[in-house]
């Protein structure tokens, strides 16, 4: 069993910057393929950024891509998403998730374990 906790999130004004963090439980955390996902009110939740175990991929969105930094330390047992030039649209509840998987999904479907969620508000 894995438990990813989330962190780093909170109001920022457009142009801002945020970084996330996910700590996971557990002594296996390079098994995992990691990614981030959002949910905003009314949608569905979508992903945005995922690392390969080993950190050799690195996958993202293309609403976020150039402005969002995924990455991970191993040693800590945690993922980070570095967010800058935030934007009204980004505001969403983020989701740290783990996957078994040997690839990188891009669906939550190929993940197996979920944070709890933490708010990100980008006011205009």
């Amino acid at each position: 069993q894995v438990q990813l906790v989330e962190s780093g999130g909170g109001l920022v004004q457009t142009g801002g910057s945020l970084r996330l963090s996910c700590a996971s439980s557990g002594r296996t955390f390079n098994n995992y393929a990691m990614a981030w996902f959002r949910q905003a009110p009314g949608k569905d939740r979508e992903f945005v950024a995922a690392i390969s175990r080993n950190d050799i991929r690195r996958e993202y969105a293309d609403s976020v891509k150039g402005r969002f930094t995924i990455s991970r330390d191993n040693a800590k047992n945690t993922v980070y998403l570095q967010m800058n030039s935030l934007k009204p649209e980004d505001t969403a509840v983020y989701y740290c998730a783990a996957s078994l998987s040997m690839v990188v999904p891009r669906s939550a479907g190929g993940y197996n374990y979920w944070g709890q969620g933490t708010q990100v508000t980008v006011s205009s």
